[in-house]
């Protein structure tokens, strides 16, 4: 079954990036809608600009730092990671994402509102077939040291590490498999996060106008200098599991199979999407059994998960 929200579902914040404060409505849509931005900006401006841009690999122009998609009349969204992967962690499928501004609003650094106000609003079944992408062989991309791959499973894994100097971070390691809610429960608070030399950089330079200290993790060596601390040991690499899945998703249809990145990032793992549907063989498009659906990302998500949820 694909699935969909029952009711619309509004955020306001700021871009990370850009620092623009923009109002986000995520809105119902139909069977085999998929996920589509609607920039509402544009479509009152004038230009004549087609405001919609698609949640789709194909879309994505790398942008440090984040995922930004633009269409054909060069119409963006960027920083697009953490709501998409709230919409597959929780199983919808279909949904219309208006907003204001350039930018998805940042938030806490994470995807927990997201998937907060989702699983408050409810999810709806829709009477159509599930269809997922099967691995069927492995596909592997490499740059600068980083490799990502996609290699069959029976359901969604998800393997990451990565490494960083500062001891704060240091190496971090983690596997799971993302059935039965594992995304609200495991990833959904888990923050995006930066070295304080980093942000000194970004802001000199004009970027990451909108990050601070409550909605992403800051570290300088040993310490972390956001408050509060960190919600768990391993908050870095589960970030960059949920940002995998965020990325994972605009394949435009569930994946069954094992991603395992080391110290990749969304261009790497936009690169595996885009060599994985560029290798006949790799892969198949299947409709999905009651067992496969079972396992999907976002099926038997219970309001009781919320409660794990920082």
């Amino acid at each position: 079954m694909q699935a969909t929200l029952i009711s619309d579902v509004t955020f306001h914040g700021v871009g990370l990036h850009s620092g623009v404060a923009t109002k986000m409505t995520v809105r119902p849509a139909g069977i085999g809608h998929g996920v589509w931005f609607k920039r509402v900006d544009v479509a009152e401006d004038g230009s004549g600009r087609d405001p919609h841009v698609p949640a789709s690999y194909d879309a994505v122009e790398m942008k440090p730092l984040c995922t930004r998609i633009v269409n054909a009349d060069g119409v963006e969204v960027q920083t697009i990671e953490h709501i998409t992967a709230a919409l597959a962690g929780c199983g919808v499928r279909n949904a219309l994402i208006e907003l204001d501004g350039p930018e998805v609003p940042i938030m806490d650094g994470a995807s927990g509102d997201f998937v907060r106000a989702f699983v408050e609003a409810g999810v709806k079944a829709q009477d159509a077939a599930m269809y997922a992408i099967e691995i069927l062989d492995p596909v592997t991309v490499e740059q600068d040291g980083a490799v990502a791959t996609l290699s069959p499973a029976r359901s969604l894994e998800i393997d990451f590490r990565i490494e960083f100097d500062d001891a704060a971070i240091g190496a971090q390691s983690k596997t799971l498999n993302m059935a039965n809610g594992t995304f609200v429960r495991e990833l959904s608070d888990s923050r995006t996060f930066c070295r304080k030399s980093d942000i000194d950089t970004m802001h000199a330079n004009g970027l990451a106008l909108g990050g601070t200290y409550e909605n992403a993790v800051v570290v300088d060596g040993d310490d972390v200098l956001s408050p509060g601390g960190l919600r768990h040991a391993d908050e870095a690499v589960r970030h960059k599991m949920l940002d995998a899945l965020g990325d994972l998703s605009l394949a435009g249809a569930p994946i069954l199979g094992r991603y395992t990145g080391v110290r990749a990032g969304h261009a790497l793992t936009n690169k595996l999407l885009h060599k994985l549907f560029a290798t006949p063989g790799s892969y198949r498009l299947v409709p999905c059994t009651p067992a496969q659906l079972s396992r999907l990302p976002g099926v038997g998500v219970k309001r009781a998960d919320l409660a794990l949820v920082s």
